[in-house]
Order: structure tokens, then sequence, then C-alpha cells
């Protein structure tokens, strides 16, 4: 009895308390492409400035490679990611354009183009028929519906290449910048900019498994060997290089 009456409060059974469960942001958000770009600086200027190191070149030849490495470097992500960007788009909206004029023209082949999206998804016929025609009352969220099922973009959310270029200039020269840091206090040998590279390549790697189901243990390590077999082989060659022109 005692169970009965504390399974039943104001004459209605007790349900359990319902447990609702999150995802990762597999998207990252600007988490993730400011990640991976930084994770490209760091490899790609501490393999340039290894390289000239290598040679035995002195300490302000390496400065200035690395200096050149990260503004170029920089620069090129941002020039390709405004480019693709804008490219993307541009061809985005023509498509947008073409659902448009069809909604006008063809409207009656576009309501049973989208009532034929959602019986493909298991709804019946009639609701189908009927979901299809209510969307289609407004021609602007008609227009929006026809872009996310066929195209898969929202048409006032497409991504901004001027932001898209700032932010991969900004990561790529953030993680550029980390080896370079020893040169521009004064180092005279590689040893410093490696030992922080290499801390910045295993943190980075730990951030990464944000995105994955592996442990920042391993996630940091697999950075860590990848950006060391990259600097270890440029060293090599700025070494034979640098011995056979001198």
């Amino acid at each position: 009895m005692a169970r009965d009456q504390q399974g039943v409060r104001g004459g209605k059974s007790a349900r359990p308390q319902e447990i609702h469960h999150g995802h990762r942001d597999i998207n990252g958000g600007w988490l993730r492409p400011a990640v991976f770009g930084a994770m490209d600086g760091l490899v790609s200027n501490v393999s340039l400035i290894s390289g000239i190191a290598g040679s035995n070149a002195a300490a302000r030849f390496v400065l200035l490679a690395g200096v050149a490495g990260l503004v170029s470097g920089a620069l090129s992500m941002a020039t390709g990611e405004y480019t693709s960007v804008r490219a993307q788009n541009e061809a985005m909206r023509r498509e947008i354009d073409v659902e448009r004029r069809e909604l006008v023209h063809s409207p009656r082949a576009e309501l049973a183009e989208l009532a034929g999206v959602y019986r493909r998804r298991g709804v019946e016929e009639a609701l189908a028929d009927e979901v299809a025609r209510q969307l289609s009352r407004d021609p602007e969220v008609a227009l929006e519906v026809h872009a996310r099922e066929e195209l898969g973009v929202h048409p006032a959310d497409l991504p901004s290449p001027v932001l898209a270029a700032g932010s991969s200039f900004a990561s790529f020269a953030t993680g550029a910048l980390i080896p370079l840091l020893p040169y521009l206090f004064g180092a005279r040998t590689f040893v410093i900019s490696a030992v922080l590279t290499a801390v910045a390549l295993f943190g980075v790697g730990a951030v990464v498994s944000r995105f994955t189901l592996r442990s920042p243990l391993y996630s940091g390590a697999r950075q860590l060997m990848f950006g060391a077999v990259a600097a270890a082989a440029t060293y090599g060659i700025g070494a034979l290089v640098g011995t056979t022109v001198t």
C-alpha cells in the first residue's frame, strides 16, 4: 500500500525522470578550424625554422626565415580560404536562384517534389502532401525548406569569406609564432624553439581529442610525433644542403 501511495501523486502515476543525453560538437564551431589552423602553422613553421637551423645558419637568418614563413603561410591560408568560401557561396547562390525561379514558374512540381522528400523519409502520403502544402504557403519559407532539403544550406546563413579568411590568418599565425618566439627574444640555438614547439604540439593534439574518441594523451603524443618527424626531416635536409653548399 505504501508503495502504491508513493507511486501515485495527484491521481496520476509518477513517471521516472527522463534522462536526456547530449552529443559532441562534431562540427567544432569556431574551435575546430582554429585548432587545425594553429596546428598547421606550428608544423609548417617549425619545419622551416628547423631546416634553416640545421644548415648552421646564423640566428638572424633563422629569424628572418621564420618571420617570412609566418607571414607568407598566414596570407596563403587566408587567401585560399577567402577564395574557396566565396566561390562556394557564389555557386550555392546560383543554385538557390534556380530553386527560387522553379518555385515561381513550376509551383506544382516543386510541391510534389517536396512531398516526395517526406514520403521517402517514411511520412504517410496524405500527411506528406499536407505538410508540403502548408510549408509552401509562404514563398520565403518554401525557398528555405527546398534549399535545406535539396542543397543542405540555409539561404540566409552562408559562411562569410572575410570571417573565414581572418580566422585562418589568425590561427595559422598564432601557431607559426610559437617556434619563432625564442629567436625573437634572442635565442641562438634551435633547442629552445624545439622544446617550446614540442609542448605546443602536444597541447594542440590533446585539444583535438575533443573531436574524436581518442584520449588527450594519445592525440597529443600522435601530433608530437608527426611534428617531430617533419622537423627532423627538414633539419636533416638543412644540414645536408648546408654542408654541401659550404
